[in-house]
């Protein structure tokens, strides 16, 4: 029997779901692969229930328990909706007050069902994976563990023409949540927090950061972005492929990508895989600037369908501007592609020479430059760049992939339960 399957786990997933973005995909990587080696209790809100039910919950040894709120999520979303119907950012952020009465209701049940008979040695929050996610869970007396968290991030302040664009008002008011933090006594009472960047790791008290481990919230599914030996050089016959992959909002940067494009007189093919609001600009950017043969917009693909894409690069772009993880760069290391990203946020702790490039964060005009000499370095020094494709893939079998987060985090749960296992 595998020895850590005597750990009991209450897995507190708010939002989990494979194929329902991001950070419900990461509520679900934790679920599914928990349970695989420990005796996990998922609790999470009942608007996942169909997409887990897709994916063949409940999995052995893992039981799931939903949190009914929509009699609150859906007037809070409506009203949000009417107050900000072409800004996704205040949505979110008001929408996000249902996570309270979750939390609420989650830490009443997980009462009823320790009072039945039904325990567990420690409890794990993983998403959201924002610190504002204040959680009553401690209140269950067994040792709680926190995140991995990112955000607590600053706002860049070198790229005002694009942060002018996304309600940047909101982002000084995520402190708010330090507030209910403290009323809640979340931080005060978890036993461990998993920061992911040294960004979040700063905008925890200081009193708590003793406490504090560091874990990349993200992790790679190695069976879906699987290693590719580089294309054939770019040259005058062979256009030099770049890929990137996000939603399309302005601070993801993709108009100075298209900048950048602009400017080559080298052969080159740009694919863009994602979906938002930017992208009637972005397109109508591409068509103004002649550009449309040379740019390829895909919309939202399934996560197979980019590793694939992404195999057929020369190099992964992500030119965000305030990006607290970058998810999508270790997807692209992990298919052998070397990466270029901005210095600013989760990236900044992501990539280095030996992997990509880093574009300093100065604004908009430098990073236009910077992404210019990259792609041009790209042609002029192939095997530089095949070589950091290479070593992205080792990097993240090493320390991004998700058998080795969780790996980590059983490890963290015997630090914490002692020698009961």
């Amino acid at each position: 029997m595998n020895k850590n399957k005597n750990i009991r786990v209450l897995l507190s997933a708010y939002q989990c779901g494979s194929g329902m973005g991001s950070v419900s995909q990461i509520g679900w990587e934790w679920y599914q692969r928990l349970a695989a080696v420990c005796q996990v209790t998922l609790l999470t809100h009942i608007r996942n229930q169909e997409a887990l039910k897709s994916s063949g919950i409940p999995l052995d040894d893992a039981s799931v328990i939903f949190i009914d709120t929509e009699w609150f999520a859906g007037p809070l979303y409506r009203f949000a909706t009417f107050c900000f119907p072409r800004s996704e950012h205040p949505r979110f952020l008001i929408a996000s007050l249902d996570f309270f009465v979750y939390d609420w209701l989650a830490v009443r049940k997980a009462r009823q069902l320790i009072k039945s008979g039904q325990d567990w040695d420690v409890v794990h929050q993983v998403t959201p994976v924002t610190p504002m996610a204040a959680t009553r869970l401690y209140q269950l007396g067994r040792p709680l563990i926190l995140g991995p968290w990112n955000g607590a991030m600053a706002s860049p302040t070198t790229f005002p023409e694009i942060m002018k664009a996304e309600s940047k008002w909101l982002y000084p008011l995520r402190n708010f949540g330090r507030v209910i933090d403290f009323l809640i006594g979340s931080t005060r009472n978890a036993s461990l927090i998993l920061t992911a960047t040294r960004s979040t790791l700063a905008g925890i008290s200081a009193g708590y950061r003793s406490k504090c481990r560091f874990l990349l919230e993200n992790g790679v599914d190695l069976d879906l972005f699987n290693y590719e030996e580089w294309p054939p050089v770019p040259s005058d016959s062979n256009p030099l492929q770049i890929v990137f992959v996000g939603r399309l909002l302005p601070f993801k940067g993709v108009s100075m990508l298209l900048e950048a494009l602009k400017a080559l007189d080298f052969p080159v093919q740009l694919t863009i895989v994602g979906e938002g609001p930017e992208r009637i600009h972005l397109e109508r950017m591409t068509a103004e600037n002649g550009m449309s043969e040379k740019v390829k917009f895909t919309g939202n693909l399934p996560l197979k369908a980019v590793g694939k894409i992404m195999q057929q690069a020369h190099v992964f772009c992500l030119p965000s501007v305030r990006e607290s993880g970058g998810a999508v760069l270790l997807e692209a290391m992990a298919v052998g592609r070397p990466v270029i990203a901005i210095d600013f946020g989760g990236p900044a702790e992501i990539v280095d020479d030996g992997v990509g490039i880093k574009l300093p964060a100065t604004g908009k005009a430098d990073v236009v430059k910077g992404l210019i000499k990259q792609f041009e370095s790209v042609r002029q020094q192939p095997e530089v760049w095949k070589v950091r494709g290479q070593e992205g893939r080792i990097r993240v079998e090493n320390n991004y992939s998700w058998d080795a987060k969780i790996a980590r985090a059983i490890e963290y749960y015997r630090e914490l339960i002692g020698s009961k296992t």
